[in-house]
């Protein structure tokens, strides 16, 4: 059995090894990015159930999973609940402010964060951590930011993708994968 299912250059695994928190942007990384509205003017949000599970993965591996959103709404606000996702900012305007508060409240520093994020207001997040990330269709001015690119695009797969990562890095990976399959736990 291999350790991940996809390969990950040596440095990024080496930058990643320390973190401890995980801070998700949602439109463009969570989501595709698109606004949906109904013709009642609600808005409607379409997640994907993988990048979901990998941030439940996430706290079993011992990674704070954290989001940081410059929008609202009763959709993504339903979603976290879902996932017991406990750090929530929502409608942050300025994201780096919260983000410090963030990793003070829990008793760490930049060297323990990685972040993904798409576009201009993620780029103070990105410039921090030690660790940045974006989606395979994230702005110009966030790719140039990026230590990794993933190949899925925001709302198909990258939130998975940066949690497979940071679970490679920090080899948790590999005993969670193994919990799964272990005979005792197949019915």
């Amino acid at each position: 059995m291999t350790s991940a299912p996809i390969f990950f250059e040596p440095e990024i695994l080496l930058a990643g090894q320390d973190v401890r928190v995980a801070l998700f942007d949602v439109d463009g990384v969570l989501t595709d990015g698109g606004l949906y509205y109904t013709e009642d003017g609600e808005q409607i949000k379409r997640f994907h159930v993988q990048d979901g599970y990998g941030l439940k993965l996430l706290r079993a591996g011992g990674i704070t999973p954290a989001v940081i959103t410059g929008r609202d709404s009763p959709p993504l606000r339903r979603r976290m609940q879902d996932l017991g996702i406990e750090h929530v900012h929502y409608g942050v305007e300025k994201k780096l402010p919260a983000a410090q508060a963030l990793l003070e409240a829990l008793g760490l520093d930049w060297s323990q964060a990685a972040v993904i994020g798409d576009d201009w207001p993620d780029l103070p997040l990105l410039a921090c951590a030690a660790l940045p990330v974006v989606p395979a269709n994230a702005h110009p001015e966030a790719r140039a930011l990026a230590r990794y690119v993933t190949r899925a695009h925001g709302g198909a797969g990258a939130a998975r993708e940066f949690c497979d990562l940071l679970l490679t890095a920090t080899g948790r990976y590999r005993a969670l994968r193994d919990a799964l399959l272990e005979p005792s736990r197949i019915p």
